[in-house]
């Protein structure tokens, strides 16, 4: 068993069973739940902006390599510089000589994925230099020294109460600070971090080809300020955020809103379109843009699999995910949890580390249905454990019992002439430790239905 199978067992066990976790996690969903039915209502037809969807961003995975060349062209020319980075490594050398050149002390850095990839924090953390999370969830995690639990919702795992212990035990504030005066606290906190930052680091929810520019959205405004403040601004996206054209906004950012929180569209969504210009009195004068690889090449190359990467991070699959709502984020041990984690990540990290997170799955199909980009993650998860059985990674004990099954259920008479007796010992021996201590082992019945169905018809 590798070593990430070991810890996401220990993870799972610890957390399906904590009450408290479950039921803070029903509750937020729940809430996104609600407000997600409500904001489909402004769809005349969902189904055909979903299969628009779908099909733009299939369009782009096939021929990325110009769309970037457009990229390229287009976000140069106003002065912004791309660096291309294979791996974590390499981007972050690269990142590190940027902030060394510009004699950066302090950052300030806006929500994103792809940072938690890099473990952007605790690199620079190494080099001594200040990088404070911006976004409010993110804030809250990065002050308990954990890892976002959520895609969309990074303190999801977290009851109001719990914030404010928080923030009692870290700033001294009321043990029951209400919502609004923890926010109003950060609020005060976080501006004077803005003005005062050396340098703004970002994500970018879409790569626009036509115009080279990045789109972002947020709904607090953290974003922007991390950006319009420093004098330099650093954007770090994977090569899947490439769309076509601006143009496709219109229908890309009401679907990620409306699924990721159940807004008609988010509160802030900003263009960004390199450094600051001629004749503009605020944003950066120097801007780079890390466009990373870090393994999408190899899902990439899946015929099957592939089509994860029109995944736009709206994180529906994981509020409906009926094995997500109970052992949390944190339980996957990766940077992007539920079924789309599930999907990517043996391609991103590695099948033979993380094959196992294809087997945490119902395979009920809820991730499919409520996915704005249509892609169908059940059948994913099965490619995935297809391909991690033809390229070797199973134990010999996966492999004797699946050979057992097979010669066994290929043959009709062996299962009859086994007694029940055989068959119940059979069962304990083999399936007792996976079963797992909470729940009872089947019993296999004296007589088989085959053998009462020929009883009653008197055949032989």
């Amino acid at each position: 068993m590798g070593q990430q199978k070991k810890l996401f067992d220990a993870a799972v066990e610890k957390k399906v069973f904590d009450l408290k976790h479950r039921a803070t996690v029903q509750f937020n969903i729940s809430r996104y739940d609600a407000a997600v039915i409500r904001g489909k209502t402004q769809y005349q037809n969902l189904e055909l902006a979903r299969m628009r969807a779908a099909n733009l961003k299939y369009k782009v995975i096939n021929d990325f390599e110009n769309y970037l060349k457009d990229f390229e062209m287009n976000f140069t020319s106003r002065g912004g510089k791309i660096i291309w980075a294979q791996d974590t490594r390499e981007a972050m050398d690269e990142i590190i000589q940027i902030l060394a050149k510009h004699e950066v002390k302090n950052l300030v850095k806006s929500k994103s994925m792809i940072t938690e990839e890099l473990e952007f924090n605790e690199e620079l953390h190494h080099h001594h230099i200040e990088s404070l999370e911006t976004d409010l969830g993110e804030y809250i995690v990065q002050l308990a020294g954990e890892k976002p639990y959520h895609i969309i919702t990074p303190a999801m795992h977290k009851s109001k109460e719990d914030i404010a212990e928080l923030f009692h035990e870290k700033f001294q504030l009321p043990e029951n600070s209400t919502p609004e005066a923890i926010t109003a606290f950060v609020r005060d906190l976080l501006r004077e971090k803005f003005v005062h930052a050396d340098c703004g680091v970002t994500g970018a929810n879409f790569l626009i080809a036509d115009i080279g520019a990045i789109g972002l959205t947020e709904n607090e405004g953290n974003g922007l300020m991390s950006m319009a403040f420093p004098k330099v601004h650093i954007a770090i996206a994977g090569f899947d955020k490439m769309i076509p054209s601006m143009k496709d906004l219109h229908l890309l950012w009401p679907l990620l809103a409306t699924h990721g929180t159940g807004q008609n569209i988010t509160v802030y969504n900003s263009l960004i379109l390199g450094p600051r210009q001629e004749g503009e009195t605020d944003g950066p004068e120097e801007m780079y843009l890390v466009i990373l690889d870090n393994g999408r090449s190899e899902l990439l190359a899946q015929v099957e699999q592939r089509v994860a990467m029109t995944c736009i991070r709206c994180g529906a699959c994981l509020n409906a995910c009926p094995i997500y709502r109970n052992i949390g984020g944190h339980a996957y041990g990766t940077t992007y949890s539920g079924p789309i984690g599930a999907v990517i990540t043996p391609h991103l990290r590695g099948m033979d580390e993380f094959k196992h997170l294809s087997y945490a799955s119902s395979l009920c199909g809820k991730c499919t249905e409520v996915c704005p980009v249509h892609i169908e993650l059940h059948k994913l998860l099965l490619y995935n454990r297809r391909d991690s059985v033809k390229n070797g990674y199973t134990t010999r004990m996966d492999r004797l019992i699946m050979y057992g099954w097979k010669t066994i259920m290929l043959k009709r008479w062996m299962i009859d002439k086994t007694s029940s007796n055989m068959k119940n010992r059979a069962i304990r021996m083999f399936f007792r430790k996976p079963w797992g201590p909470r729940r009872e082992i089947p019993h296999v019945a004296a007589k088989s239905f085959n053998t009462m169905w020929k009883e009653m018809k008197g055949m032989k």
